[in-house]
């Protein structure tokens, strides 16, 4: 299992000392014309706040879909970003962003290179560990032991109640494990697993969704940042699914 912590929709990995966190969708609210009743923005900073608190990690990657709009960037949205980048930075944290299909617009306005791909601080059999967004497939030539992407949105169903999830499976694709975070925002829809072939998965580095393992926030608090106790772990999508 990886050495990591599950907390809140992100992940922590401790051999890197890294922060990641997908799918963060800023400016959804304004553009879906719905309001999060804690306010958007303030949803956002406040609980990577709390993640930042918690792990204290030297740096913090947004995994793709950073911005929710294609196009021009609001001045709404700009600020929530800024006071992101800000967030980090009064952590000690090292922003870094990698682009995703959302995020045409983001080098205009983050602070520094917005990059297809970030490797990790850390090796997993070898090979670096790499985060990207998980809506294009890796370029041929480049070797990982670990992806860490998002895209998907993924939930699972558990006695009937949705949860956010991380999926995480061994080897899975070119010979990498492949860790998929859940959207980090709380106005994305999630897509609910259980019952998901690797066709149905929009990311091509799922090709096996049986393999894919489940993973939940820690009992008691959902995905609060301030949950304690190990992350409940399922078996297989595979194993999982007969077991409903």
């Amino acid at each position: 299992m990886l050495h990591a912590g599950f907390r809140d929709r992100a992940v922590h990995l401790r051999d890197a000392d890294a922060l990641v966190l997908a799918d963060l969708h800023v400016g959804r609210a304004e553009a879906s014309n719905v309001e999060y009743p804690l306010g958007e923005a303030d949803d956002l900073e406040e609980r990577l706040r709390g993640l930042l608190a918690r792990f204290e990690p030297d740096e913090a990657v947004f995994a793709g879909d950073v911005l929710h709009r294609f196009g021009r960037v609001s001045v709404a949205a700009e600020r929530s970003l800024a006071a992101l980048v800000d967030a980090c930075r009064d952590a000690g944290a090292a922003p870094v962003a990698v682009r995703g299909n959302h995020d045409a617009a983001l080098a205009e306005v983050w602070p520094g290179p917005v990059r297809d791909g970030h490797e990790l601080d850390c090796r997993v059999r070898g090979e670096p560990a790499v985060v990207r967004h998980g809506h294009e497939a890796p370029p041929p030539e480049e070797n990982a032991g670990l992806y860490v992407v998002g895209h998907d949105h993924p939930t699972v169903s558990v006695e009937g109640r949705r949860r956010d999830c991380w999926l995480y499976a061994e080897r899975a694709y070119r010979g990498a494990d492949v860790l998929m975070v859940p959207a980090f925002s709380r106005l994305a829809a999630g897509v609910e697993v259980n019952g998901m072939r690797a066709r149905d998965f929009q990311s091509p580095l799922v090709t096996d969704a049986d393999a894919l393992r489940p993973i939940l926030a820690p009992a008691g608090d959902g995905d609060a940042a301030d949950a304690d106790g190990d992350p409940l772990e399922f078996p297989p999508l595979g194993e999982f699914r007969r077991m409903l």
